[in-house]
């Protein structure tokens, strides 16, 4: 087994795993233990008692940060004429209908998000193989198909989140940025656990939510306590 890092063995000395915490407190031990070189993302795990298998388990949505992600998300958008210029000026990094279709299939990836009218999604649909394992396919459930794509290139760039409960029950996104403030990330872990609590579906069946936990991308995981973090 190869030996932890000096750095990583002080910050798990640090925490101590069997300890629940509330949302503030966990925000200030991860904080604390960010300390490689370059801005750590703060992320959030939440395992559910779920089975995504089930159409009636699955969890998945869309949750606003009010602090934002603080990493540059890049927008492709497939729309065209009056549509693909609202794309443009809200900011969208890339905009297209069959020529950006053809640019994907031959390899082209340089995005995050992938938005689309509904007029689009004939072409968008040849992209499934493709889009759908990286998270990537467009879907109203999410807003990422929608007339209204000004608005949804905002959110996306603003601090959207998607999430989608996977095959072991675990949902996890980032949330932020190390070098944001105590209150900043506190926020935004809140409203991402609040966004997830809402999504519960309808087959879900005693203790929806298991446990969660934050971390940075280099630090070690710091539980929080489930009966007190939701507010929803």
């Amino acid at each position: 087994m190869a030996k932890q890092g000096k750095r990583i063995r002080k910050a798990r000395e640090g925490v101590d795993r069997n300890t629940f915490h509330t949302v503030e407190e966990a925000v200030k031990l991860v904080k604390a233990n960010a300390s490689a070189k370059f801005d750590e993302t703060i992320e959030v795990a939440m395992n559910l008692g779920v089975d995504p298998r089930h159409a009636d388990q699955m969890v998945r949505g869309v949750v606003s940060l009010p602090n934002g992600t603080g990493r540059d998300v890049r927008v492709a958008v497939f729309a065209k004429d009056a549509k693909a210029e609202e794309a443009t000026k809200a900011g969208a990094d890339i905009v297209g209908a069959e020529d950006l279709m053809e640019k994907i299939q031959g390899g082209f990836m340089d995005f995050d998000r992938v938005i689309a009218t509904p007029d689009m999604m004939a072409i968008v649909g040849r992209l499934g193989k493709v889009l759908g394992p990286k998270g990537l396919m467009p879907n109203p459930k999410v807003g990422t198909v929608t007339p209204n794509v000004a608005q949804a290139v905002k959110d996306s760039k603003g601090g959207a989140v998607e999430f989608r409960v996977e095959k072991a029950g675990i949902v996890h996104a980032g949330v932020g940025k190390a070098s944001f403030d105590e209150k900043a990330i506190a926020e935004n872990v809140q409203a991402f656990i609040d966004a997830v609590t809402k999504a519960k579906p309808s087959g879900a069946k005693g203790n929806y939510i298991k446990k969660i936990a934050i971390s940075s991308s280099m630090g070690p995981g710091v539980k929080i306590d489930v009966a007190g973090a939701p507010s929803a």
